[in-house]
């Protein structure tokens, strides 16, 4: 068996070089047929981390705007709440001032009843 490997070893270095270059790295068509399978899938494989790369980057940036939205909503809320509490500072200042006046004037008209009808009482 040797012996017919070191002939068939001899017989192919005595062929120019271009004869053996032209001869096929693979040997039979299944080969070459199955290496291409190989090489498909690991486009695929290679396809698919792409995707879920990419989907991966896509749910970030989802999350990140839904984080920035929520943001805006907690800021808007904030301004409203302001707004309100402003409205109700300058609302409740008149309305202090007619509380008062009522006061004023019912302690006067209180006052006045008494003097005039004391008996009542």
């Amino acid at each position: 068996m040797r012996a017919r490997q070191r002939e068939a070893t001899c017989e192919r270095l005595k062929e120019p070089t271009h004869e053996r270059l032209r001869e096929s790295t693979h040997e039979t068509e299944s080969e070459r047929a199955r290496e291409r399978e190989c090489e498909r899938g690991r486009a695929g494989q290679r396809e698919r981390a792409r995707q879920g790369e990419r989907e991966r980057q896509g749910e970030s940036a989802r999350e990140t705007g839904r984080e920035h939205m929520r943001a805006r909503q907690r800021a808007r809320a904030r301004a409203r709440q302001r707004q309100r509490e402003r409205a109700s500072e300058t609302e409740s200042e008149p309305m202090r001032e007619r509380a008062r006046a009522r006061e004023t004037v019912g302690e006067s008209a209180r006052d006045e009843r008494e003097r005039e009808c004391p008996r009542q009482r």
